[in-house]
């Protein structure tokens, strides 16, 4: 076969095959959590606003309620394909304007993730070179990571995991180098032991808080079915990668944040991190390593930003590919790279959206930090429970009205156990948004309204083709068949 006839057509509308195994789809989801922003950013808050010394046991929890939704999540994913997703999953399960609703909102979603966290790049990268005497805002680095994100998610799939993989052995290294020396140091002045995954520890006062920022720690992991198109052996390759990143994100969690507890000490944790979140990881990390450590955690805090906001243009370009390869938005965002078989338009797209927005918060000369990163993390938090709630309830009606061979642990126990447990964390997360935003704003009370809102008007759009163009209408889902 020649170079020319193996390679994807530029409107073939295909995503091209068999071109990323587990490891890449690992990388992706993982580097979407962003290890070493989620354990030095968000867990300090957790310590101090949550359980205390309870938050490792309450990264397992995460983690078991996450594994309980990988079951039905993986069992399904077999009879769905392409790159839709939620949207497929949602759209196979609870009817076509329902997957457009959850599509809508998905992609709310993953651009507020993705705002949050160019707006935290920008600020990042503007401290370690002011110092240095380059003066710049800190938009003008958000503003230049929008454009080599584009490009770097214009090449072929595999170059991003590359990418993804360099960056997530990096953070996860130099974190692990902290956790083994707090280990073979004993621990603090209270010694070492186990008392953070007892249940008196883990479900006393301030889990719910704590679940506020250790649930927005996992976002990201639907990243395993969303390149099933692209993925080399999907029916195998899927499922693997999804269990595979969720055990390895609960496990680096927990034991992460299970030695910073022994370091500082049980009963002295919430209060330290109280004191100074923001330096909460980098005193210990000082101590035990050495001030190198410092400086390679701040340079490694930056490829973390890059490597996590480079995996959800690449998520949410196919949301957009989906989109447009089903006819509900613009065609041209179905079409895929000639060369590299990549969704570039897609990417043109959602990048100008990205850059559109953040530009209106720089002209309201809104804090990058308190405003931008705080409100649109808190904004996708609410948005990817209340999606991945619809997909418990996809999957749950989905094998209750389709022939199969599984057991009911897959087709209804599990799910049902999630759903029941993602219902409980939007519950908390929705009563501490003013916690997780660090805003009393009326416009961050009303985000699981949007949400909703946002929703219902996908629902509507998907009903009004239904009466209006019903040809496309009754096509919707099925190119992903």
């Amino acid at each position: 076969m020649s170079v020319e006839t193996s390679m994807p057509s530029q409107t073939s509308g295909r995503l091209q095959k068999n071109s990323i195994g587990l490891l890449h789809i690992v990388f992706f989801v993982v580097a979407a959590a962003a290890p070493l922003t989620a354990v030095v950013g968000a867990s300090p808050a957790a310590f101090a606003f949550g359980n205390g010394a309870g938050v490792p046991g309450a990264f397992v929890l995460s983690g078991v309620l996450y594994l309980l939704f990988s079951v039905g999540f993986t069992a399904m994913s077999r009879y769905v394909g392409g790159a839709g997703a939620f949207y497929t999953y949602i759209t196979q399960g609870l009817g076509k304007p329902a997957g457009v609703g959850g599509a809508m909102m998905a992609i709310v979603t993953y651009s507020s993730v993705q705002i949050a966290i160019y707006a935290l790049f920008g600020v990042f990268v503007s401290g370690a070179f002011t110092p240095l005497g380059i003066a710049l805002p800190w938009w003008v680095y958000s503003f230049a990571a929008i454009i080599v994100v584009m490009l770097c998610g214009q090449r072929n799939l595999a170059f991003s995991g590359h990418i993804l993989g360099i960056c997530m052995v990096a953070e996860i290294a130099i974190l692990l180098l902290l956790d083994i020396g707090i280990v073979l140091g004993g621990g603090g002045p209270e010694g070492m032991s186990l008392t953070s995954f007892a249940p008196s520890m883990v479900f006393g006062p301030g889990l719910g808080a704590a679940l506020v920022f250790v649930i927005g720690s996992f976002i990201g992991f639907e990243a395993t079915a969303i390149f099933a198109e692209e993925a080399e052996t999907p029916e195998k390759t899927i499922p693997r990668a999804t269990y595979v990143a969720v055990l390895l994100i609960t496990v680096f969690y927990a034991f992460s944040t299970w030695a910073i507890v022994q370091y500082y000490g049980p009963s002295k944790v919430s209060e330290t991190a109280q004191a100074g979140l923001d330096t909460f990881f980098f005193n210990a990390s000082g101590a035990v390593l050495g001030q190198w450590s410092v400086q390679v955690m701040n340079v490694l805090l930056i490829t973390s930003l890059f490597a996590c906001v480079l995996s959800f243009h690449n998520t949410i370009n196919r949301y957009f590919f989906a989109l447009g390869r089903e006819g509900i938005v613009a065609s041209v965002l179905g079409t895929v790279h000639a060369k590299h078989g990549s969704p570039y338009v897609a990417g043109l797209f959602q990048s100008a959206i990205a850059a559109a927005i953040l530009a209106g918060f720089v002209i309201g000369n809104q804090d990058p930090y308190a405003v931008v990163f705080s409100w649109m993390a808190a904004l996708g938090t609410i948005g990817i429970l209340a999606v991945q709630v619809l997909v418990c309830a996809a999957i749950i009606v989905f094998f209750r009205k389709t022939d199969n061979g599984l057991s009911g642990w897959k087709t209804l126990i599990a799910p049902l156990l999630s759903l029941v447990g993602l219902l409980g964390a939007l519950g908390l997360v929705s009563a501490n948004l003013s916690l997780l935003s660090g805003s009393e704003s009326l416009i961050v009370s009303s985000f699981p309204y949007l949400i909703a809102l946002v929703g219902l008007l996908g629902a509507a759009f998907a009903v009004w083709l239904k009466s209006n163009r019903p040809v496309l209408y009754a096509s919707l889902g099925k190119v992903f068949e």
